[in-house]
């Protein structure tokens, strides 16, 4: 009997409001360290993302028929490749992981501060995993 084991390939998110470390929810600050410093969260309806000097973590919430929240925690080391692509209104980051697996976070309803602000987080990421 042969067993074909499912790997998800890719993960995408989108967020569209900013929001500082002092309004995340309390269970997304249990994930940072006291060593860690949070540089800022993103919400959508449901899922939130926190950005910290060491790593990324993610909540993705499923509010519809059965409630579940999924937690990612990705260290910067752990990133292997990674793009940012400046669109109108709009930001995206690509990342592969060490393990091979794929993420795509995009920033919607971006401005040009925002944009500042997702460009400072990736460049602090990227000097994370040198």
């Amino acid at each position: 009997m042969a067993y074909i084991k499912f790997k998800e390939l890719s993960k995408y998110f989108d967020f569209k409001e900013e929001i500082s470390p002092s309004n995340l929810p309390d269970y997304a600050r249990e994930y940072v360290s006291e060593k860690e410093k949070i540089f800022l969260g993103y919400k959508n309806s449901k899922d939130y993302a926190v950005f910290t000097d060491k790593k990324m973590i993610l909540f993705d919430r499923d509010v519809l028929g059965v409630n579940y929240k999924k937690i990612h925690v990705f260290p910067y080391q752990s990133i292997s490749s990674s793009a940012i692509n400046f669109k109108p209104g709009k930001v995206e980051l690509l990342f592969s992981f060490n393990s091979g697996y794929q993420l795509h976070i995009n920033f919607i309803g971006m401005n040009h501060q925002k944009k500042e602000n997702i460009k400072y987080i990736y460049k602090n990421m990227m000097n994370a995993c040198i």
